[in-house]
């Protein structure tokens, strides 16, 4: 550890939609609740409205805590180059106006100050990463994270090193993209094309039709879809253990009735939003 570490690092969680900040203590991990800001982004605005929606809820966090930060650690989306701090996103809906930009000399200017140290990480990684260092299992070897919601988040733990993505949202399968079988317009849409009936979410399907024989056919092809994706994901790093979160995992008594996911060491991310948080901020551990 450098001796110029601080206890306290400003962690943030950057999304498509918006920014959450947080100040966090690294160590005990927890984060400062007064601090917590989040704030609605409009990721298709222009480079310059951007930086000031992010740096508005940074300097927000940094108003509730009085005394100086000097350490950023930030989950991000990719694609981005992590090392050195430049966006990559093209045609994805967010962002485009921030591609091939220095993300970090943008967020000194903005915040006036040109020594502060920014890290990145994967979105995916840092919950990963901030549910490993939540729940204090750094001393294992290997563990794999998985998101599920409006897309498919993959990222891998070695000791000794940080979380990154995985990126296998894209791997074929079927006669598609794993994403395209396990997130939420999967089971939307095959909700639909079993039953005719159409629902906004994976929420709403379970609230009213969880008694029925569509939602239980619906259910078994998820299961099979997850565990062929859990299987791959395991067969290519030779690991077994897995924290998994993302709203869809929210429903976890549900997907996994039967036990049909025995042939993996699973845990179900305690720390929700806060694991990206925790994760950003554990960079500088």
């Amino acid at each position: 550890m450098s001796q110029s570490k601080s206890t306290y690092i400003l962690a943030c969680d950057i999304g498509g939609t918006h920014i959450t900040s947080a100040i966090v203590a690294c160590g005990t991990w927890s984060i400062l609740s007064e601090t917590i800001t989040r704030t609605e982004v409009n990721s298709s605005e222009n480079a310059k409205s951007i930086f000031q929606s992010w740096t508005s809820a940074i300097k927000e966090s940094i108003s509730h805590f009085n005394k100086p930060i000097n350490q950023i650690g930030i989950a991000m989306p990719g694609p981005f180059d992590y090392e050195e701090g430049i966006s990559l996103m093209k045609g994805q809906n967010k962002y485009d106006s921030l591609y091939k930009l220095d993300i970090t000399s943008a967020l000194r200017e903005e915040l006036e100050s040109p020594s502060l140290e920014i890290r990145y990480i994967n979105d995916a990684a840092a919950f990963l990463q901030g549910e490993i260092f939540a729940t204090g299992r750094h001393q294992e070897n290997c563990i794999l994270g998985i998101t599920l919601g409006t897309g498919l988040g993959s990222a891998i733990w070695q000791q000794g090193a940080k979380a990154y993505d995985a990126n296998l949202w894209n791997t074929p399968y079927k006669d598609s993209i794993f994403e395209e079988y396990l997130v939420t317009r999967w089971f939307t849409k095959r909700f639909e094309e079993l039953s005719g009936l159409r629902e906004p979410g994976f929420k709403e399907i379970i609230q009213k039709h969880n008694q029925t024989d569509f939602f239980q056919s619906l259910m078994i092809e998820y299961r099979t879809n997850l565990h062929q994706f859990l299987t791959f994901f395991s067969g290519r790093h030779h690991c077994n253990n897995y924290v998994i979160g993302g709203n869809i995992a929210k429903a976890w008594g549900i997907i996994n009735k039967d036990n049909s996911f025995v042939d993996f060491n699973i845990r179900i991310g305690e720390y929700e939003e806060k694991a990206a948080l925790i994760g950003a901020a554990s960079l500088f551990e």
